[in-house]
């Protein structure tokens, strides 16, 4: 009786499950994982012959399983609370901060990340121009705790003896782990004051760190983390910073062909990651015009998506300031888009994009 109640037991839950697989409408997008979900395929006899409508149907049948969030957070639960693993998928939790494994150190992909660097340099710029570059640290760097992390003085090692002629920005001491957010790789944009003074003192612009910014909170923000380890922390909070120069400032997104906001609100809305409020997120090519300073001067920065919180504070010296992210873009085809005289130029690009070989 007892092998009977567990066997029906286990049938109707497959049941249950399988009726509420087909009458559950299929999502689109996963919020916590921050990316598309796969959809029914389309079946032809050509992908049924290859089996590839029996790979995407697998595909289809994992993403859109019911109550699949919270399977994954029971698994995580488990892994992290039950069978005290270290990390799972290579995050780990640490006083409710999420932290993603970034290690070993790749040095051949810094080489390349470098000789990148050094490419450009050699083919787009003259010798009027004023070149920098600097290096973000992701946030385990600055854990006390003994976790695989990547030193960023082995990276700028590495990077130097391609760069040499280049002027290397030392950021590292002038952020802690206060300024990243807690379930997000990001530093936080109300924090970079003395990242932003260093930058400026070391590339001779006008020292700016008396301006007052009013500080906008947009309200709770769950980070990329947040959704890859799944499961609960507290959110943090994500701020933009406003005067009268970023209000009065414009953008104009080369991919859309449409002028902009410096803070795009409906990024905030609609946007899966609503870090892409800081100039509408990952764009290949986009220039802020400073409609209130008329000196001529234009940045050229090089940069990952931290560039996109860190730019509108740069604004207060430049009357341009085009950013570019490689990672979207190839270099090969900027002189298509930009006109390369003398303008100041920076590279600002994190361990993270520099250890994966991510620049084109």
């Amino acid at each position: 009786m007892k092998n009977k109640i567990i066997s029906i037991g286990f049938v109707f839950i497959l049941f249950i499950c399988f009726i509420l697989n087909i009458i559950k409408k299929d999502d689109e997008i996963s919020t916590e994982e921050r990316r598309k979900l796969a959809q029914f395929p389309n079946i032809t006899l050509e992908k049924i012959s290859s089996g590839k409508t029996s790979e995407e149907f697998d595909k289809y049948t994992v993403d859109q399983f019911i109550f699949r969030d919270n399977f994954r957070r029971i698994k995580t639960f488990w892994s992290n609370y039950v069978f005290r693993q270290k990390d799972y998928n290579g995050l780990f939790l640490e006083n409710n901060c999420i932290y993603k494994i970034d290690y070993p150190l790749n040095e051949q992909y810094v080489e390349n990340s470098a000789k990148k660097i050094k490419y450009i340099c050699e083919k787009y710029f003259n010798e009027q121009m004023n070149i920098y570059y600097s290096i973000i640290p992701d946030k385990n760097y600055y854990l006390e705790q003994d976790y695989l992390k990547i030193d960023v003085k082995d990276v700028q090692k590495i990077m130097e003896k391609t760069l040499k002629q280049i002027k290397y920005i030392d950021i590292t001491n002038k952020l802690n782990l206060n300024d990243y957010y807690k379930t997000d790789l990001h530093w936080k944009q109300e924090n970079l004051k003395n990242v932003v003074s260093t930058l400026e003192t070391e590339m001779n612009l006008r020292d700016t760190s008396n301006i007052n910014y009013k500080v906008q909170n947009l309200g709770d923000f769950y980070g990329t983390y947040y959704g890859q380890l799944g499961i609960n922390v507290p959110p943090d909070k994500i701020n933009i910073l406003i005067n009268e120069v970023i209000s009065n400032a414009t953008c104009y997104n080369y991919e859309k062909n449409k002028t902009e906001s410096v803070y795009n609100v409906d990024k905030w809305i609609n946007s899966s990651d609503k870090y892409d409020v800081y100039l509408s997120g990952a764009v290949p090519i986009i220039t802020i015009e400073n409609n209130d300073l008329k000196n001529g001067k234009e940045l050229l920065l090089f940069r990952d998506s931290f560039g996109s919180s860190i730019a509108p504070l740069l604004l207060q010296n430049y009357q341009k300031i085009t950013l570019i992210d490689l990672r979207y873009i190839s270099s090969s085809v900027l002189s298509n888009y930009i006109n390369f005289e003398n303008q100041d130029v920076l590279f600002l690009y994190s361990t993270l994009v520099l250890n994966q070989n991510a620049l084109k």
